[in-house]
């Protein structure tokens, strides 16, 4: 890196990606950076100066995924140099669902080898006065779709759990489901919401 600077800075001047910093063959860090040049000549000088011996630069057409990447890869190697841990926008810890679902599995199993049989769970019904089912598994306002003859209709959960759709306010996502069809109908497998940027799932994940 110091010897051969001029060269270095014909292929990487002005350009981002992802670097990893060895030492002794090892991995040591893994960033990010636009200016990949000017980066690796602060790492010459900053508290990882003295402890990396050779790199690697990994170019990258625009800039929209680098923290994806750098996240996903320290995700996976852990390197020593790093003392963040990768973070994805948006991202869930899913060992807890999985957790859930493989005790359920499980228990499911056990019930048949032993000849009883688990009790169906009944969707949530709401009486007068009561509070909006959806208020006890939200924390904000939430955006919801649904595909209804070719294409798709909206609607907006309130901060109290309340639906908005067309213009009225709907206590259940049944209820919201049943204006938009006309008939009775399951809100919780007819409307999807967005769990994260660009990823909708039916809103009967949210209350598993």
């Amino acid at each position: 890196m110091e010897e051969y600077q001029t060269i270095i800075r014909k292929y990487v001047r002005r350009r981002q990606g992802v670097y990893a910093l060895y030492r002794r063959g090892k991995l040591y860090y893994v960033g990010l950076a636009t200016n990949l040049r000017a980066r690796l000549k602060t790492h010459l000088k900053d508290r990882h100066g003295t402890s990396w011996d050779r790199f690697s630069v990994y170019l990258t057409i625009g800039d929209s995924h680098l923290r994806e990447l750098e996240a996903l890869i320290l995700r996976v190697v852990r390197p020593k140099g790093n003392k963040q841990k990768g973070r994805l926008i948006g991202s869930e810890d899913m060992r807890r669902k999985l957790t859930r679902d493989l005790k359920e599995s499980l228990y499911k199993n056990l019930l048949e080898i032993t000849g009883r049989y688990a009790k169906p769970v009944e969707d949530e019904t709401e009486s007068e006065g009561q509070q909006p089912p959806l208020a006890r598994y939200i924390k904000g306002r939430l955006k919801l779709r649904a595909r209804y003859r070719g294409r798709f209709v909206r609607a907006q959960v309130r901060n109290d759990g309340q639906i908005r759709f067309a213009g009225k306010l709907y206590a259940s996502p049944s209820a919201a489901a049943a204006a938009c069809r006309g008939r009775a109908s399951n809100g919780w497998t007819f409307w999807e919401y967005e769990r994260a940027r660009g990823d909708w799932v039916r809103l009967d994940e949210l209350r598993r």
